[in-house]
């Protein structure tokens, strides 16, 4: 077809972000809407956090109550953070298979959706 252009990122399936101690992210489920780009989120270290959606994010990924996302707290205020990424279902899956998402997080998201 004329006029459209391929991306070679769109051609090859990229490797979702996974937790870090180094980089400070840590899994978070979703569990309730704040409005004006706010989230309350359960988090795997077991803190209840009120995280932001980056201007970045915004109007280019949607996220709802049950979502696994990956979350890079503040260092200034910890029980604050940034949404980093966004999980699909599929990820999710290797999420559970690699051991990365705890029984607890696992319930709530059964729970949530």
């Amino acid at each position: 077809m004329v006029g459209k252009k391929r991306r070679e990122e769109e051609e090859r399936p990229k490797e979702p972000p996974l937790p870090s101690e180094e980089e400070g992210t840590v899994l978070c489920i979703v569990e309730r809407l704040l409005g004006a780009d706010h989230l309350l989120a359960r988090c795997a270290d077991g803190v209840s956090r009120k995280v932001r959606i980056p201007g970045s994010m915004r109007r280019r990924v949607w996220i709802k109550e049950g979502d696994v996302i990956l979350v890079a707290p503040w260092d200034f205020k910890p029980d604050r953070g940034d949404v980093v990424y966004r999980y699909v279902g599929d990820e999710v899956k290797k999420l559970m298979e690699k051991g990365l998402l705890p029984q607890e997080l696992r319930e709530l998201m059964e729970e949530l959706a």
